[in-house]
């Protein structure tokens, strides 16, 4: 099952791997007396350190009324802290010549990165425990306005004046109804982002962003010898509070099919969405359903994209994909349509290419493609020490979602172990009427119309 581009990748990490045996990360993890876990991860063929930390907080944990709060949090976390300065996290950084300087938020967590040359990676820790530590004492309403208007106006790039991003802001919610915490999309509406408080964001703070409810990881070439001394020097003095309650929101079902039809403000194209609900992350089937993902879309030759982009010259683009969750994951098939061809069109080239599995059954070489893509993509992301899925960003997801960091090779198991028939029943079981269907079409009006159901 390997590729050559896996085996190239493969000797970028560190990794032992001999024959087709499963990789594995050299991984130290332990935890200090406020509740902070650390996870080393040693690696001295490159002067480079990755600085990950992860915050068990996310879209999942907001409260009505305050969707957003987690993303506008995020921001806030790079406005200075008691020791560093106002606006200065960066230019420290930029000017010790670190890459990969971020920090996200998704629906179950906000993370913060850099990678450093190695001689400054006690610059990184400083920064990352001032804020972590000390961020409250600089404060301000003056900084909270202004990171207000920040994302607000990311808002309106992002979802507002996107294409199709109203549209997938609209399927968040049909998806997510109220109260679910996800039905508030990750960024959040105009209205909870503006209505923010310097007291929500000190409650904020204290609830989620102590030691406790944090992890950080160190990834590349530092001195195994006197790391965890360093960790307790930046890390162990901060003040411990209790990890917040676990928040398990069961995920939520479609229990019939819905269709929707939505005016496009700025997309000059029509569009079709199907999705269907999934189990959460890492649950049973979530491996087979995105291999499946695989099969249907992503070549020339797999079966969606041969029909909709070729036989029936419907797309002008087509994608399926699978998204996981710790409140539900997602199966969505997305076709953006040729000038004069409609949704009802695609909706109707999917539903035969769905049927016609019956047929025309999963074969050995579709697993095989679909799992090499997959495993060879995972691999290839362990070339990078950082950023965006690179080692350190790996070993903090599976820290939170599965309770371990040491889960690599338990993870590509998973994919090996599909097969034909594993996947022919996700199919059957999940991929079913009971989904989510959404006609976009180019609107002539200026604001989007709220979308209707048939």
């Amino acid at each position: 099952m390997w590729t050559s581009a896996a085996f190239t990748a493969l000797a970028c990490a560190t990794i032992t791997n001999p024959s087709n045996a499963l990789p594995e990360l050299s991984i130290d993890k332990y935890k200090l007396e406020n509740g902070l876990t650390v996870i080393l991860h040693h690696d001295a063929r490159l002067p480079l350190v990755a600085v990950n930390v992860w915050y068990d907080v996310g879209a999942r944990h907001e409260k009505e009324g305050l969707s957003g709060f987690a993303h506008l949090f995020e921001h806030m976390m790079f406005q200075g802290s008691l020791h560093v300065g106002e606006d200065k996290h960066f230019s420290y950084l930029q000017a010790a010549g670190a890459t990969g300087i971020n920090g996200t938020t998704s629906f179950d967590r906000t993370n913060y990165f850099q990678t450093v040359p190695k001689n400054y990676l006690e610059l990184a820790l400083w920064l990352e425990s001032d804020r972590m530590g000390f961020l409250l004492d600089t404060l301000t309403n003056k900084s909270l306005q202004n990171q207000i208007e920040v994302v607000q106006n990311e808002r309106r790039q992002s979802l507002e004046n996107r294409p199709y991003g109203l549209m997938n802001e609209m399927i968040t919610q049909s998806l997510y109804p109220k109260p679910h915490p996800y039905y508030g999309n990750i960024i959040g509406s105009m209205t909870d982002i503006a209505a923010a408080t310097l007291d929500d964001v000190r409650e904020f703070f204290r609830t989620y962003y102590t030691p406790a409810n944090a992890s950080l990881v160190i990834a590349g070439d530092f001195d195994p010898k006197t790391i965890k001394a360093t960790v307790a020097q930046y890390f162990g003095s901060l003040k411990g509070r209790a990890k917040p309650p676990t928040v398990n929101i069961p995920p939520p079902k479609i229990q019939s099919e819905m269709l929707k039809r939505f005016d496009e403000p700025v997309g000059k194209l029509s569009k079709l969405s199907v999705t269907w609900m999934g189990p959460s992350s890492y649950q049973q089937d979530t491996a087979d359903l995105d291999v499946l993902s695989h099969i249907i879309s992503g070549t020339k030759s797999s079966r969606l994209d041969r029909k909709v982009s070729f036989e029936d010259q419907l797309a002008q683009s087509v994608t399926a994909y699978f998204s996981e969750t710790m409140s539900g994951s997602q199966f969505r098939i997305e076709i953006v349509l040729r000038p004069g061809r409609t949704p009802e069109e695609a909706h109707q080239a999917v539903d035969e290419v769905l049927a016609k599995f019956k047929s025309k059954p999963i074969t050995e070489a579709e697993v095989m493609r679909a799992q090499n893509y997959v495993e060879s993509t995972m691999i290839k992301g362990l070339e990078k020490l950082g950023g965006f899925s690179g080692r350190a960003d790996l070993l903090q997801r599976y820290n939170l979602f599965l309770g371990s960091p040491d889960k690599l090779a338990w993870d590509l198991s998973r994919y090996r172990k599909t097969t034909p028939s594993s996947v022919t029943k996700a199919l059957e079981k999940y991929l079913t009427k009971n989904r989510l269907i959404v006609y976009a079409t180019p609107s002539k009006k200026t604001v989007p119309a709220k979308e209707t159901k048939q």
